[in-house]
């Protein structure tokens, strides 16, 4: 007998490999009378999605069903795949492209061949994982939209994609539809074999499904990001500094374009990525994320989640965060004198009914602002500007050192749920 014993280890072997490799779900683009529909195992799909890295354990038990990455590095290098599969959550995968701002050229054909090679690679390596939903071939790279190259160099990609892994649909991603909508022009002009356009809109949400119903737009699109108006969009203050919504006033902007541009799209949208699932320093360390990182280590989630939540289910979360409005102080958006004493308040309120704890700090305002998105140094908090913290007021002496800054507070319920806002002020 023990000379089958190697024989049966092999076998053993052989099953368990045959058992555990990954098997793709078919996911494809159908036309319907009022538009498109998407189809995954055969049945419609509808996104219910948020972009980003967060806790999925969280995404899922909200209602979500789909994760958004932007770079193949975040499939070779997390377990955000398999994670995803485990919990029933599909992930549309990011395939990054350069950008001709980041000094990428798309005129020089060595580099579109290396990118076209890099890219293709990485859908070898990941088409068969179950949890795969679509290719987001680049984010953003098209610039101001009129670049013929760019365009085509994607369209390359979508069709060598498509040669070599038919169970998955392509997509590109754009920074809204451009001056008189041309990259929705472009993008139907030069991208043929682009199955989906992503959108990433903020606060163009408003008026996103009317631009794409007026130019005709002749594929379904994905809202691949929507959030808060961007600190682009919002008003400022005489230094420059923009003025952040608070974290109540931000869920009403999700709930209003989600409503208009992505629900409101019917059959021409296949859903959405709420953007972004777990923190990012832009601009302020609270502008973007949907969960924010507490003193302990933890991270709490805002009143945008709960609006989510109610848009993907009908229903609210059983535990509901914390309002806010926005902070009052006669230090707000003025010049004031290094080393002055300043006296600040908010009124915040739990639907639940829970106890309020509130975390006041003064922070600089960055010093390595970007653009698009990309990564930001943390700016540096200064606890002896704190004097007195007494729940809903707060007294700050601004200091020594000439600049901008801005007065953050926290509201935590305790049970997982935070507010937040901030204003900004001038040391002179």
């Amino acid at each position: 007998m023990r000379r089958f014993f190697p024989c049966l280890i092999l076998l053993a072997l052989l099953l368990n490999a045959i058992c555990s490799f990954a098997a793709p779900v078919e996911v494809e683009v159908k036309k319907t009378s009022g538009g498109w529909t998407l189809l995954r195992g055969g049945k419609p799909y509808y996104i219910y999605g948020a972009g980003g890295q967060g806790n999925l354990e969280l995404l899922k038990q909200l209602g979500g069903n789909s994760i958004r990455t932007w770079h193949a590095g975040a499939l070779a290098d997390t377990p955000i795949l398999r994670d995803a599969d485990k919990l029933g959550l599909t992930v549309a995968a990011g395939l990054w492209l350069g950008h001709e701002r980041h000094g990428f050229s798309y005129s020089n054909a060595a580099e579109v061949k290396e990118q076209f090679d890099k890219v293709i690679a990485a859908v070898e390596k990941f088409k068969n994982e179950p949890s795969i939903l679509v290719w987001g071939i680049g984010n953003e790279m098209e610039g101001d939209g009129t670049n013929p190259e760019i365009w085509k160099a994607v369209n390359d990609i979508a069709r060598e994609i498509h040669r070599r892994d038919p169970n998955h649909p392509t997509m590109t991603v754009i920074a809204g539809t451009g001056k008189d909508a041309i990259k929705l022009v472009n993008f139907m002009k030069y991208c043929p074999e682009v199955d989906i356009l992503g959108i990433n809109s903020y606060g163009g949400m408003a008026t996103l499904i009317d631009e794409v119903r007026a130019k005709k737009l002749d594929r379904p699109f994905i809202a691949t990001e929507f959030g808060p108006i961007g600190w682009w969009e919002r008003p400022k203050t005489s230094w420059g500094a923009p003025l952040e919504q608070t974290s109540t006033e931000k869920a009403e902007t999700y709930r209003t374009s989600y409503e208009h541009s992505v629900k409101g799209a019917g059959e021409l949208a296949f859903g959405s990525y709420a953007f972004v699932w777990g923190s990012k320093q832009e601009r302020t360390h609270t502008w973007f994320g949907l969960l924010v990182p507490s003193a302990n280590g933890a991270v709490e989630r805002t009143a945008v989640s709960d609006v989510l939540s109610y848009q993907w289910t009908g229903k609210w979360p059983s535990e509901h965060a914390p309002q806010t409005s926005p902070i009052k102080t006669d230090a707000d958006q003025i010049e004031v004198a290094p080393g002055s004493e300043w006296n600040a308040s908010v009124d915040a309120s739990d639907p639940d009914g829970d106890s309020l704890v509130y975390e006041w700090g003064v922070r600089e305002e960055t010093h390595d602002a970007k653009e698009g998105g990309d990564a930001e140094a943390a700016p540096p908090w200064h606890p002896e500007a704190m004097l007195q913290q007494n729940g809903q007021t707060a007294k700050f002496r601004a200091p020594q050192q000439p600049g901008a800054y801005r007065l953050y507070v926290a509201i935590h319920d305790g049970k997982g749920g935070v507010a937040t806002a901030n204003v900004p002020f001038y040391v002179k």
